[in-house]
Order: C-alpha cells, then structure tokens, then sequence
C-alpha cells in the first residue's frame, strides 16, 4: 500500500485528525502532539492517549508521523536556549512513545553565528542527551533537510551525515526528505536523470536506509534559492513531473509521504486536490 496523506490538524483533541485523514483519503499523517507554537505542553492523560489509539485503529490509517515545535533550536549558541530546546524536544519523544507514534521529524536547527561545525556538533549531542533519557524507547527522531535559508543546518546531505557520525546511537536516528528544501537547497529532481543523481547522493551521503519519512511540498522558489517557500504540487518551481520519478521509485513505497502544501480556505479539499495530482502520476502495471 501506497503511505501518503497530509499534515493534518488535532484541533479539540489529538484525535480528532483521524476523521480529517479520512475525508482526505489518507493512508499516512503527520500531526503536532501540542500546541508547536508555546514550549509547554498538558501532560497527555490515559484519557487522551486511549482515544488517539482508538481512533488511530478504527481509520485505517497505517502510518502517523509527528512534527516537532518549531521553537526548538538544537543548534543554538545559547546555553539557555538550548537547555530550554533539548528538554522540549525530550518531551516531544516521550509523547511519541506514549502515542505509539514511530518518527517525529525535527529540523537540526541553527548556529546563529557560531558555525555550521559547532552548530552540527550541539544537535548531536542533544541527540545523545535525549538517547540517554529515552533508553528502550522505539520512537526515532528524524532529521529534516532544510533549504538553508539563514543560519540554518541540514541543507547538505553531508551535514546530516555528520551528525549520524558523530551520536552514540545513529541507529535511534533516521531523515525526513522534504522536496521543496532539497530542491531550494540545490538539489534538482526536475528531470528523471536529476532525481536519480539526487537520490543516488543522498544513498551514498547518508543512505536510503535512512530515509523513514518524506515531505512532498512544490518549491514557490526556485533552484538553489536557499527560501523555504511551499507550494502547491505543480504549481512551483519543481513543477508536476518533478514528482513523477519519486511516486513511482519502488524503494520508497513504503516510506510515508506527507503533504505540507498551503492549504487554502478548505484545507480538505486543498489536501485532495494534491493527492489526486500525486496519484494522477502513479505508472500502472
């Protein structure tokens, strides 16, 4: 079975994104597990985490995916900052678990000035911290690749690398590809011939058995801009053939493919409207 879906909302409940996912024709989501623009979150109750598992089984979606607060920044020169974001972060793997939800994608964060060295250093030691608190859990935190825009970290393949080299349990680890960041970053899939040597990179950089979750979103920006701007698919710079060769890469099938295309003023049909055009590439045998 084919895992695409959406980023969908859990407003009044976490559980309340399964009927959305249902309208939509999901078989994968992702979701917040809180409130990603505040630090603190409610403690989930038995209550709460019953009724997402409940939910969860009787949709029939295969896959969930968590996306954490965009607040942290596991990069950061600041001390305080980075104390704040390592515990938040703790926090957004302990919920996983609970839920029985098996990635939440984060993104490396920035080095605000202190260099990309520093910066990739810092990530992968909150990584360790966070390893060390969480022993036994089988949540695994995933590592987005950016586009690079400021100071932030992940924009390279080989960042990303450098940070599985560097943790104690690179195995505990694992990447979500999002294809407007890579494509803003400088990594073309414009073309058949650009998107095998783009993920023949990324297989010889990192691995494809790295690779756990995708974003599928077109780039409003073009080639190398660096701008992380979303688009709708087929609308952007990527255009609707970019995403041709990805639906149809038999390696990836399995991997869980998740819209965070703009959503318009009727997020469901927005979200429709964008599988349909994914689905609409898919090579029937």
């Amino acid at each position: 079975m084919l895992l695409i879906g959406s980023h969908v909302s859990i407003s009044g409940g976490l559980h309340k994104a399964f009927p959305i996912a249902t309208k939509i024709g999901c078989t994968a989501i992702q979701i917040f597990t809180k409130n990603a623009s505040q630090w603190k979150a409610k403690p989930l109750e038995e209550e709460d985490i019953e009724l997402f598992k409940t939910a969860w089984k009787e949709s029939g979606i295969t896959c969930v995916v968590a996306h954490d607060s965009y607040l942290i920044n596991l990069a950061t020169p600041d001390d305080e900052l980075l104390a704040k974001s390592c515990n938040a972060m703790l926090i957004e793997v302990q919920r996983c678990e609970q839920l029985g939800i098996p990635y939440v994608v984060m993104h490396p964060g920035s080095h605000v000035g202190s260099g990309e060295e520093t910066g990739l250093r810092r990530v992968a030691e909150s990584f360790d911290e966070i390893h060390r608190q969480t022993e036994g859990f089988r949540t695994q935190i995933l590592v987005e690749t950016t586009a690079g825009q400021g100071t932030n970290l992940g924009y390279q393949f080989e960042q990303i690398a450098l940070i599985f080299e560097q943790v104690q349990s690179p195995e505990r680890l694992g990447v979500c590809f999002d294809t407007c960041h890579a494509f803003a970053a400088g990594y073309d899939i414009r073309t058949e011939a650009a998107y095998r040597d783009t993920m023949a990179t990324f297989d010889r950089v990192i691995g494809l058995n790295r690779l756990k979750a995708i974003h599928l979103n077109d780039s409003l920006k073009p080639l190398g801009s660096r701008v992380d701007r979303h688009d709708a698919i087929g609308s952007g710079h990527i255009g609707l053939e970019g995403f041709r060769w990805l639906m149809n890469d038999a390696r990836l099938t399995d991997v869980p493919k998740i819209l965070e295309t703009p959503k318009g003023d009727d997020p469901v049909a927005s979200d429709k409207e964008n599988l349909a055009r994914l689905y609409a590439l898919l090579e029937r045998s």
